[in-house]
């Protein structure tokens, strides 16, 4: 499976309050690249999977919640490419299992339910034990591909993407990983700004430093108030916007990632946070799977 950065289609938004403000508000939908690597999990898997072929590792060892997107992308790809996968799932197995893992199983990973007092442990040699196998059997990829190979992968978003020359990148934030690699391959005088997703996520800095192998990067701006109550949590008014937003431009978010880093933006640009005649690009990391979570007729798409 190969997607090249020129197949990234770049949707221009436009509005009484863009043209009031003087703003150019354009979208990256990474989510159309792939109806199941979708969004940035393309970018982020393909150093990992290519160190694995080259190693001759037939397997890839991963972890992810059992709404993972990172999870279903995983299992899809290394399906693609020839790869065994397994997943190690975040929690007990439950009664209903969800459409998420559902998804992992059809394409052919073998899931393993974990105790959550065992998973900050996880790393090589506890997987090598568990399995009863030497690390060297397999490839193991952290959560979200939290890693600098997962980041050089995200920096390709940027390849095409810099010629639009926007004044402005911004990015919901999960692991940072995607953040990192934005920074490590945008224009200098690019501003990137942050939406992280997480409640109380005080430690980006330190992050994009492990992920960037400690080089000197441009710090982000960080915008840490619109996780909603934290990471997969929402709200009425999240809700409410995801919808209107799709009524209006005819584009889906999901609640987790996009939908609010887009309400994040929005409420910026209201604010006169963005200077006039500025350039803001958007990406959309896909993560669309995870609203099929929520209970139907809760959203219009």
């Amino acid at each position: 499976m190969i997607v090249k950065p020129a197949s990234i289609k770049i949707d221009s938004i436009s509005s009484p309050l863009f043209k009031e403000k003087e703003i150019e508000l354009l979208v990256a939908r990474l989510d159309l690249i792939h109806p199941i690597v979708s969004g940035n999990k393309l970018f982020k898997l393909h150093y990992f999977i290519e160190a694995a072929k080259s190693a001759n590792k037939s397997t890839i060892v991963t972890l992810g919640g059992a709404y993972s997107n990172h999870l279903a992308a995983t299992a899809y790809h290394c399906r693609s490419v020839g790869l065994k996968s397994i997943g190690l799932v975040r929690g007990e197995l439950p009664a209903k299992i969800s459409h998420t893992l559902l998804t992992c199983e059809d394409n052919g990973m073998q899931l393993i339910f974990l105790d959550r007092k065992e998973y900050p442990f996880i790393n090589e040699d506890w997987i090598a034990k568990l399995l009863n196998t030497s690390p060297a059997q397999f490839a193991f990829i952290p959560e979200g591909g939290y890693h600098p190979l997962g980041a050089n992968g995200a920096s390709m978003i940027m390849t095409e993407l810099n010629e639009l020359n926007a004044t402005h990148i911004c990015t919901a934030v999960g692991t940072a990983t995607t953040l990192a690699g934005i920074i490590s391959s945008s224009n200098d005088d690019t501003k990137i700004i942050a939406v992280p997703v997480l409640k109380g996520m005080t430690d980006i800095e330190k992050r994009i430093s492990f992920l960037l192998n400690n080089k000197p990067y441009n710090k982000p701006l960080i915008l840490n108030e619109y996780h909603f109550g934290g990471y997969a949590k929402k709200s009425e008014p999240l809700i409410q916007f995801m919808n209107d937003f799709y009524k209006d431009y005819s584009i889906p978010t999901d609640f987790v990632y996009t939908g609010k880093m887009m309400f994040a933006i929005i409420e910026k640009i209201k604010t006169d946070y963005f200077p006039q005649r500025s350039r803001i690009l958007c990406l959309h990391t896909g993560g669309l799977q995870g609203n099929a979570s929520l209970p139907e007729h809760t959203l219009v798409f």
